[in-house]
């Protein structure tokens, strides 16, 4: 079977001002005044306005004669007698205009002040565009062409300014027809830095790829660019919404796809194209089909987790030297696949942004799925009991706090409305599952057998945790902007994305160090030689997606889970070696 081949823009996607304005307008109910509204649609894209209508956000077009709440200006900007009046009626104003068009519109009211005329270089009828001549008052003019350029009279003094999200190649003609023609007019280049790199990045992508997806709004006018772009290098190109528009024989015969969006795509709707994309090698192929349906049954059962938990226990004992660690493993199975499962179940709403497919496969098979976990967990229970009643207490207070993760402990009246679940702790999910694993995989059988906890049975839980933490913290970064809209604060969150990644390989370099060291001096099994290859192969893992060779995807996460299976194989050929 051929693999079709996905690349992605590194630049797909939110830019920083839609993102600063999505992130602005979902804070607001918490901080302001309600109700809220956005004046205008907020960005170009119907998935996002669909969203922030399901959360209560309307839409005003027009100023009423009295209003009342919140509003937010769009990131487009519009004119200051606009915003102006929005006060005067009686709105509380947020301006969520990108910072980059602040720039722009500060140009254009300075010069505007000294007498300058200002062409601006863009779409007339863009809500950015129709903002800009706000601030240039009667001296402001516009040009979508050349022509239009062309006809305009010369003038005394003049500016130039671009539309944010113009056209580069058309700015570049528009500049030399000035310099040309009136060297003394002053020209700005006003285009924003995402969209020069996100246009420069579709003509790379051309080179590469047989056929390109743009993503984003209809009504988007940087989108619409990035079509033109690709079809103008002679690729066949298609501008869709969502994965249901995607023509699927066109592409499927494709060895080469690339995936670009535009400034206001959510990464959840680029998630969806790419997970169907990486679909369509195995539909064509019976076997191969069936092996892409167990492995993606595996994913969303649990099943892989639960076997990766079993592996990563079979290592931790092995590293403390723990000879009969059959029944630990089995324990170490249960308890993971059970806590994951019903912290599934109860968690649907991050996933019908982040994992519709997982949100849709625990709908529709949510009996069979609650009964499977509490199986799980009963049987991981009794075996624990069976070896006696230390161990059964150490699983029963592991598995009461992982149950509890969502369940509201203190009472609104005594929490001020805010920390009434551990879930509404920033950073719980991370911590509580990291911690949780290292106790069942690392702890739990060293105590079982030894009752006491040394440094060997410290320096196994810190690398076994530790390669969990990385794991689930790298999760919540492919998440979190579906986290985001669902309420979560997640360590990336409130890190950022970049700290977060930088903190992920930094725990990983030090946990391979630690392997190789406490492997040095004895503390553990000479194993910690061998591995110290899982880290620094995550550590890989993240960079390649960094680079934007892998999207959130099927085989993204089935590698990730599968560092855990590595360990455990590792572990075997060095024994049986």
């Amino acid at each position: 079977m051929c693999i079709m081949k996905i690349l992605t823009a590194k630049t797909a996607g939110f830019c920083m001002g839609v993102r600063r304005a999505v992130e602005m307008v979902l804070d607001a109910p918490g901080k302001h005044e309600n109700p809220i509204f956005t004046y205008g649609p907020l960005i170009h894209n119907p998935q996002v306005l669909a969203l922030l209508e399901d959360k209560g956000i309307s839409v005003i077009m027009d100023i009423p004669e009295r209003g009342q709440g919140t509003i937010l200006i769009r990131a487009h900007g519009v004119p200051p007698q606009t915003k102006k009046r929005l006060r005067e009626v009686g709105f509380t104003v947020i301006d969520a205009t990108c910072p980059r068009v602040i720039k722009v519109q500060t140009i254009i009211k300075k010069h505007a002040g000294q007498g300058h005329e200002a062409i601006i270089i863009g779409d007339r009828d863009h809500p950015e565009v129709i903002g800009l001549l706000g601030y240039a008052g009667e001296r402001g003019h516009v040009a979508g062409n050349m022509e239009e350029l062309e006809s305009l009279p010369e003038f005394e003094k003049a500016i130039i300014v671009a539309q944010t999200t113009q056209n580069t190649l058309f700015f570049e003609s528009a500049k030399a027809l000035i310099t040309r023609k009136f060297p003394h007019y002053k020209i700005f280049d006003t285009i924003c830095d995402s969209t020069e790199k996100r246009q420069a990045e579709v003509k790379s992508l051309t080179d590469s790829v047989d056929v390109l997806i743009i993503v984003g709004g209809r009504n988007s006018g940087n989108t619409q660019r990035l079509a033109e772009i690709a079809r103008q290098a002679g690729k066949l190109a298609h501008h869709v919404e969502t994965e249901s528009e995607l023509d699927m024989e066109s592409i499927g015969s494709a060895r080469c796809v690339g995936i670009t969006a535009g400034a206001s795509t959510p990464n959840w709707v680029i998630k969806r194209i790419y997970r169907t994309l990486e679909t369509l090698p195995f539909n064509k192929n019976r076997g191969w089909r069936r092996f892409f349906s167990l492995q993606r049954t595996l994913l969303l059962t649990n099943i892989y987790v639960s076997l990766g938990a079993g592996c990563l226990c079979y290592v931790c004992s092995k590293l403390l030297g723990i000879p009969d660690y059959y029944a630990y493993v089995f324990i170490s199975m249960l308890y993971v696949l059970s806590m994951h499962i019903f912290n599934n179940l109860t968690g649907t709403d991050a996933d019908h942004y982040n994992d519709p497919e997982r949100a849709l496969f625990y709908n529709t098979h949510k009996v069979f799925l609650a009964v499977l976990g509490f199986i799980a967990g009963a049987a991981g229970l009794i075996k624990a009991y069976t070896m006696g009643l230390f161990p059964f207490k150490i699983l029963l207070v592991l598995s009461i706090l992982g149950l509890s993760y969502r369940l509201e402990i203190i009472p609104s009246r005594l929490s001020g409305g805010r920390y009434r679940r551990i879930r509404d702790i920033p950073g719980s999910k991370s911590i509580l599952i990291t911690v949780a694993w290292g106790i069942v995989t690392a702890i739990f059988p060293s105590l079982s057998v030894t009752g006491r906890f040394d440094l060997s049975t410290a320096l196994v839980f810190v690398w076994s945790a530790g390669m969990v933490f990385v794991r689930t913290a790298f999760f919540d970064v492919l998440d979190m902007q579906g986290d985001r809209i669902v309420g979560k604060d997640t360590i990336p969150i409130l890190l950022g994305e970049r700290r977060t990644m930088r903190l992920l390989k930094a725990v990983l370099v030090v946990i391979a160090g630690l392997l190789l060291l406490s492997g040095a001096f004895g503390l553990i099994s000479s194993l910690g030689f061998a591995l110290a290859i899982c880290p620094l192969c995550l550590i890989v893992l993240l960079a390649v997606h960094e680079q934007g060779h892998m999207l959130p995807g099927i085989r993204l996460e089935f590698l990730v889970e599968t560092h855990f299976v590595l360990a455990g194989g590792i572990t075997f050929l060095w024994y049986l070696i």
